[in-house]
């Protein structure tokens, strides 16, 4: 299939909602994961199925209970509906989550299925199942590293003093 520029252009922009997504709930930054859906949208992830707005504020809260969180997105496939306002995606997803509390690694392996809408020359989600493969807890064994020099990984965000990151 031969896809022309204003095709690509829109893939392009799919596939940065689910980076924002991602960005968003890691950092939990309500505003940045919002940004990924319409305020109609729908989610359905299993222990939350609703608005996915909603399911935004859900994550803000259910998300502290880990140290830090990280999503990590492979083989995104966007297929542009003929109306050149609908596609919809599947996206691969492994998401590591650090217990606050202990030195335990919880890992999500799953996928994402998504009906994308664009309005005034935006694409976002309109609807969303988080599908689940499998998932794994694991004891860390910390390395033989000493990271403290570096700053270290927490749900932050860009401040007026440091310029870069999250």
């Amino acid at each position: 299939m031969t896809l022309n520029q204003n095709q690509l252009c829109d893939i392009e922009a799919i596939k940065n909602i689910a980076k924002r997504y991602c960005r968003g709930v890691d950092r939990l930054d309500a505003q940045e994961m919002r940004s990924a859906y319409w305020a109609d949208a729908t989610d359905d992830h299993g222990v939350f199925a609703g608005n996915a707005w909603e399911f935004v504020d859900f994550c803000m809260e259910a998300h502290l209970h880990w140290r830090s969180t990280s999503h990590c997105i492979f083989n995104h496939i966007v297929e542009l509906d003929n109306d050149q306002i609908h596609a919809r995606g599947e996206i691969y997803n492994v998401s590591y989550l650090l217990q606050r509390d202990e030195d335990i690694l919880d890992t999500w392996h799953g996928r994402y299925l998504d009906v994308y809408q664009k309005r005034n020359r935006e694409w976002r989600i309109l609807e969303r199942v988080c599908v689940h493969d499998f998932t794994n807890t694991t004891k860390i064994n910390r390395m033989d590293f000493d990271s403290s020099g570096f700053r270290q990984g927490d749900f932050d965000r860009k401040t007026p003093r440091r310029k870069i990151g999250p």
